[in-house]
C-alpha cells in the first residue's frame, strides 16, 4: 500500500488541502455560507423525518381565525369581549393556564367612556346628575379596567415583543414584566444574548394584574426559517424570559429560572458555557445565543384548535379545555402571524410556542451545545485522513463502495445520536467533504486513465460524441457493437424549404450555411448525451439510449430538440448580417423499441438504429409543416417526460401505419407555464373535444376565438378548414376522431 501511495502523492496532498479548508470553516477562520445553508437543510430533513406527527391534547390553541373575525368583527376586539372569553375559559371550561400570543398595547376606547368624560367637562357640565350617572356607568364602560380585573388572580401569562432597530431611540411602549435576571447577573460571561433596542408591551394595568409575561419573538435564521426561539432576550443589560418559558415555569409552579453553566475548564474566550436553563427539576438546553430548538411535532394541527368565537359563545366541548394549557393566537393570514418553519412554509406563530411549551414539559427538546463544534472538528480530521490515504489506492468501484459506506455510517451515527441522546450534531460539512474528496480522487483517476482503456473505448469514437467516449472508458468491457433491441428515443430534424434556399446560393455559400446550421445543432445533441446517426443533406438523425444506457433518454432528446429551436432563433441575426435567408427547421421525436448496433454491408458498416419506432420519428418531423409547428412528439415521449406541458395536436394515422397515434407539441416545463398559455391550452382542449364529438358549430366557434387570440398560430385555421370539409363530407357516426395522412 505504501508503494502505491508514493505514486499517488498528488491526490493525497489535494485531499489534505480540502480537509484543511473544511477545518477552517468549522473553526470559524473561513466561513462558507453554503455549508451553513446545507446544515440548515440537513437539520430540517432530520426534523421532518423524525417528528412524531401526533397531537398533544394537553395544549390547546384558542384561534382568532377567519370565522372568529367574521363573527366578532375585525381585530383588535373590545376588551369587554376579551373579558368574556377569559371568564369563559376559567369559569366555564376550567383551563389550567392561559397564555396570550397577542399584545394589548393600546387603550380600548370603544365603549365611548372618553367621549362621555369630555362631555362632562363641556356641554353637560351643568346638567344635574350627569356626573353621578357617569360614575355609576364608569365600571361597566371602562373595558381596560374590566379586563384587568378579569385576569387578576388567575393563571394568565401575557405576551409582548422586543425589537432591534439598531438605534438608541427605538420605540418602547407599555410596561415590561420584572426581568428574569437583573443587571449584572452575567457580568463577564460574554454570553451572546439576542439584544433589543425597544419593545412593544402591554398596558401597565394589564401587566400589574397578570401572573407573568413573556416575549414571543421567534428566532429566525438567515433564511427566515424559525428553527429556535430565544429563551432569554436582553434589554438594557437585563434578561427577560420567553412566553413559552414563562408558561412552562408557571405550570410547574416554579418562581424563578436558574442558569446552569458548564465547568470552567471547558469554557474559553469563544464559549461562555451557558448550556441549560433550569426551572425546578426541568432543564431546558440552550445554544450559544441562549436559543432553544423548537421540537416541532408535525405540520400545522399538532395541537387542538378551537375557534375564539366558539369559546366566547360557549360552543366548545368542555372536555377539550378542562385543565388544559391554553394559548390564544391567530391563524388568520390578515393578522400576519404566519411563520416559515422547517415543517411548513406558512406555520402559525402561536403553534411555535405551543411546541416549545409541550417540549419543555415532555422533555423532548433537542440539544445543540457549543461543544458539538469540537466533535465536528475531530470527526472531519478522522474522515479526511482516512479518505486521503485510502481512496487513492482503491479501484474506482471499491472507492465508490467505500465512500457510500462512509456516508451511510456518518448519517446512521448522526441519526442514532439524534434519537438516543436528543443531541444535534453537525452533518453537512462531513458529508460535503466526503463527496468533495471522492470527486477529487475520481477526477484525478479520470485524467490518468490508461492508454489501453482509451483505445478500447475508441472503437466507438466514430459513432458517439467525445463526452460519452470518455465516460465509456471507465468500463469499456460493458459495451459492444453487436445489434440488440432497446427502449430508445430518436430525433429527426429537417430544414424547411431547403430546395428553395439552395437555389439562391452558390455551392460555397450553401456549404458555409449548412456548416453554420449543423455545427451548433450537433453540439446541442452531444451536450444532451445524444448520438448523431447521420446527416442527410440538410437533415439530422440522432438517437439516445445507446451505446450508453440512458434511463432519461426521452427527456434528454426532448431538451435537445427545444434547445435546437432556441439556438436557431439566436443565430438568425448572424445569418441576416451575412445575407443568408432565414432558416427554420422541423423536429420530430419518437420513443419506443428500436434495434441498435453495427449494421451495413461488408463494404461499409455504421452504428445505427432501425425499426418502426424510427420510421414514426421521421413521419412526425414531416407532420410539423402541416400543423404549423416546429416540434412534434408522440404519446410515448409525453408519458416518459411528464413534467413538461404539451399541446395535443391531433390523433393521426401516418402513411404506412394502421394504428393511430396521438401527436403533441412540447410547450415548456410545468413550472414555466404562464397563465395566458395555460388558458389557451385549456380552451384549445375544449375545442378539440367538440371537434372529436362532431359538434362542428361549437368547435368552429372555439377555433375562431382561438385564432383571434393567437393569429400567428396556423393550427386553429387548419381545424376550421377541416370542419368545413367534414360538414360537406361527414366522417360518419362511428368516426374515432383520427385523421389519416396520405403523404409523408
Amino acid at each position: 500500500m505504501l508503494s502505491r501511495l508514493k505514486t499517488k502523492w498528488i491526490p493525497v496532498i489535494s485531499s489534505i488541502l480540502i480537509l484543511l479548508a473544511f477545518l477552517a470553516h468549522v473553526s470559524g477562520t473561513l466561513r462558507w455560507s453554503f455549508l451553513d445553508q446545507l446544515e440548515n437543510h440537513a437539520y430540517d430533513a432530520r426534523l421532518v423525518f423524525s417528528m412524531p406527527n401526533t397531537v398533544d391534547t394537553n395544549v390547546v390553541i384558542v384561534d382568532i381565525d377567519e370565522r372568529s373575525l367574521a363573527v366578532e368583527g375585525r381585530w383588535p376586539w373590545g376588551r369587554d369581549r376579551m373579558s368574556v372569553m377569559v371568564d369563559q375559559l376559567f369559569n366555564h371550561y376550567e383551563v389550567g393556564i392561559l397564555g396570550f400570543d397577542v399584545v394589548f398595547a393600546e387603550p380600548d376606547e370603544s365603549s365611548g367612556l372618553k367621549v362621555l368624560e369630555q362631555l362632562a367637562e363641556t356641554e353637560f357640565r351643568d346638567v344635574p346628575g350627569y356626573e353621578e350617572r357617569l360614575e355609576g356607568l364608569r365600571a361597566s364602560l371602562d373595558y381596560d379596567d374590566q379586563f384587568a380585573r378579569t385576569i387578576k388572580d388567575r393563571a394568565v401569562v401575557l405576551g409582548y415583543y422586543f425589537n432591534s432597530e439598531g438605534a438608541t431611540t427605538a420605540a418602547a411602549s407599555g410596561a415590561l414584566p420584572e426581568p428574569t435576571f437583573i443587571k449584572g447577573r452575567f457580568q463577564g460571561k460574554r454570553i451572546q444574548f439576542e439584544r433589543a433596542d425597544g419593545y412593544g408591551a402591554n398596558l401597565p394595568i394589564f401587566q400589574e394584574n397578570a401572573m407573568a409575561a413573556g416575549h414571543f419573538n421567534p428566532g429566525e435564521g438567515s433564511d427566515g426559517v424559525v428553527r429556535c426561539v430565544p429563551m432569554l432576550y436582553e434589554y438594557q443589560e437585563q434578561q427577560y424570559e420567553s412566553l413559552s418559558l414563562a408558561m412552562a415555569r408557571n405550570v410547574l409552579g416554579v418562581e424563578s429560572v436558574n442558569a446552569v453553566f458548564a465547568p470552567d475548564v471547558v469554557t474559553n474566550y469563544r464559549y461562555a458555557g451557558l448550556e441549560w436553563l433550569e426551572i425546578g427539576s426541568v432543564r431546558i438546553p440552550v445554544d450559544e445565543k441562549v436559543c432553544t430548538l423548537v421540537p416541532y411535532r408535525g405540520r400545522k394541527g399538532s395541537f387542538r384548535y378551537v375557534s375564539a368565537t366558539d369559546v366566547i359563545t360557549g360552543k366548545v366541548d368542555a372536555a377539550i379545555l378542562k385543565g388544559a394549557i391554553v394559548l390564544v393566537g391567530t391563524t388568520a393570514p390578515g393578522l400576519q402571524d404566519l411563520r416559515t418553519a422547517p415543517v411548513q412554509s406558512a406555520y402559525p406563530g402561536v403553534e411555535v410556542h405551543a411546541n416549545l411549551v409541550s417540549g419543555i414539559l415532555n422533555g423532548t427538546l433537542k440539544e445543540k451545545p457549543a461543544y458539538t463544534t469540537g466533535a465536528e472538528f475531530l470527526l472531519l480530521i478522522l474522515i479526511g485522513l482516512l479518505m486521503a490515504v485510502g481512496l487513492p489506492v482503491l479501484s474506482p468501484v471499491m472507492a465508490s463502495i467505500a465512500t457510500l459506506s462512509l456516508i451511510v455510517v456518518t448519517i446512521g451515527t448522526n441519526l442514532a445520536i439524534w434519537y438516543a441522546a436528543n443531541l444535534v450534531l453537525p452533518m453537512a460539512s462531513s458529508l460535503m467533504m466526503i463527496l468533495m474528496l471522492y470527486l477529487m480522487n475520481m477526477s484525478y483517476g479520470y485524467f490518468v486513465e490508461t492508454r489501453g482503456k482509451r483505445q478500447l473505448a475508441g472503437l466507438f469514437g466514430q459513432y458517439v460524441p467525445p463526452e460519452l467516449v470518455d465516460e465509456m472508458s471507465v468500463n469499456p468491457e460493458a459495451y459492444s457493437l453487436d445489434a440488440e433491441n432497446r427502449e430508445m428515443s430518436v430525433l429527426f430534424s429537417d430544414v424547411r424549404g431547403f430546395t428553395t434556399i439552395s437555389e439562391g446560393l452558390t455551392p460555397q455559400e450553401l456549404s458555409e450555411l449548412m456548416n453554420a446550421v449543423l455545427t451548433p445543432m450537433t453540439r446541442i445533441i452531444h451536450s444532451n448525451r445524444g448520438t448523431i446517426d447521420k446527416y442527410m443533406g440538410d437533415a439530422i438523425m440522432a438517437f439516445w439510449g445507446a451505446p450508453l444506457e440512458d434511463p432519461e433518454h426521452a427527456r434528454h432528446a426532448l431538451i435537445a430538440g427545444l434547445q435546437m429551436l432556441q439556438k436557431l432563433d439566436e443565430i438568425q441575426p448572424e445569418f441576416q448580417a451575412r445575407g443568408w435567408p432565414e432558416i427554420r427547421i422541423g423536429v420530430g421525436i419518437n420513443t419506443g423499441l428500436m434495434s441498435v448496433g453495427n449494421m451495413g454491408s461488408e463494404f461499409r458498416m455504421a452504428y445505427t438504429v432501425l425499426g418502426d419506432a424510427v420510421n414514426l420519428g421521421s413521419r412526425l418531423e414531416g407532420l410539423t409543416k402541416g400543423y404549423g409547428v416546429s416540434f412534434i412528439v408522440n404519446e410515448t415521449t409525453v408519458q416518459a417526460v411528464p413534467d413538461f406541458v404539451y399541446r395535443e395536436l391531433d390523433k393521426v394515422r401516418v402513411k404506412g401505419k394502421d394504428k393511430p397515434v396521438a401527436i403533441f407539441e412540447p410547450v415548456c416545463q410545468k413550472e414555466e407555464l404562464t397563465r395566458e398559455v395555460s388558458d389557451e391550452i385549456k380552451l384549445y382542449g375544449q375545442a378539440l373535444k367538440y371537434y372529436r364529438t362532431q359538434e362542428w358549430d361549437l368547435a368552429e366557434l372555439q377555433f375562431l376565438n382561438l385564432s383571434k387570440m393567437s393569429p400567428s398560430r396556423a393550427l386553429y385555421p387548419m381545424y376550421v378548414e377541416r370542419i368545413k370539409h367534414f360538414r360537406m363530407e361527414s366522417p360518419g357516426a362511428d368516426w374515432d376522431g383520427v385523421y389519416t395522412h396520405t403523404s409523408k
